[in-house]
């Protein structure tokens, strides 16, 4: 699972994805090809049933594609069994959900020292991460407190934190923003520009444009094709609404 240093971190190629047969079959993906070079950031869009979950589904390693290819960060994923694919995901990919997915009971330490745990990360070496990750996400005075002791923006954060902590190739943002407010949306789309600037490669799945206008590239689905390619910023500049609003760390 070591790939080149200069294979790109998402390349799919001619990637379909069927469900069901015959009359009653649904094509959620028809010839998909997108190659993201590491350090970009872009917003994949699109309405209800064009696509995108199916999509992002197939770039989180969550489902497998009816046909095509997928190389992440250089690892074709097709040829994995699944506990192979189940330490690819922990390690290449860092999830961000809508609804936070945190597990209630837990501090938020202990919420973002999962994914480490689950890697096989000693205790000292899970915390000193954890710790420095919250930080980043300027949470370093809420590590001890439990979700529902935290603003929905904060849960957020610490999802963000969770992500980030085990450095992945890839953050994967499954409409991150939805339940939020609006300052807290412009302090998550923050965060996400100053990970970019420091060259993080992310990935957002959303269907706002005020989403999307934070990307450095843009692709749009519709019935499962791609219809707009759109590149906002520089793969290797600052993402386009970055010094607008600051790092988000507040």
């Amino acid at each position: 699972m070591r790939p080149a240093r200069d294979a790109p971190v998402l390349d799919v190629r001619h990637v379909t994805k069927v469900y069901g047969a015959g009359d009653t079959a649904v094509h959620a993906l028809r010839g998909v090809s997108i190659t993201v070079e590491r350090s970009d950031y872009v917003a994949i869009m699109g309405a209800s049933g064009s696509g995108k979950s199916t999509l992002m589904n197939i770039l989180g390693c969550l489902d497998v594609p009816t046909g095509g290819q997928y190389l992440l960060d250089g690892t074709d994923v097709g040829s994995l069994e699944e506990r192979q694919l189940s330490i690819l995901r922990n390690r290449k990919i860092g999830f961000i959900f809508q609804s936070f997915n945190l597990i209630p009971r837990m501090t938020a330490l202990a919420n973002v020292e999962l994914p480490l745990a689950y890697g096989g990360v000693k205790g000292a070496q899970r915390r000193r991460r954890a710790l420095a990750a919250l930080d980043q996400v300027g949470l370093a005075d809420r590590v001890g407190h439990e979700p529902n002791e935290l603003s929905g923006g904060q849960q957020q954060r610490v999802a963000v934190a969770r992500a980030l902590v085990t450095a992945p190739a890839l953050l994967l943002a499954d409409e991150p923003t939805g339940n939020l407010d609006t300052k807290s949306t412009q302090d998550v789309l923050g965060i996400l520009d100053r990970l970019s600037l420091n060259g993080r490669t992310i990935a957002v799945i959303t269907h706002e444009d005020d989403v999307a206008t934070h990307a450095k590239r843009v692709i749009r689905l519709v019935d499962g094709e791609i219809v707009e390619d759109r590149r906002q910023a520089p793969v290797d500049g600052p993402p386009p609404r970055f010094s607008m609003l600051g790092d988000g760390s507040r």
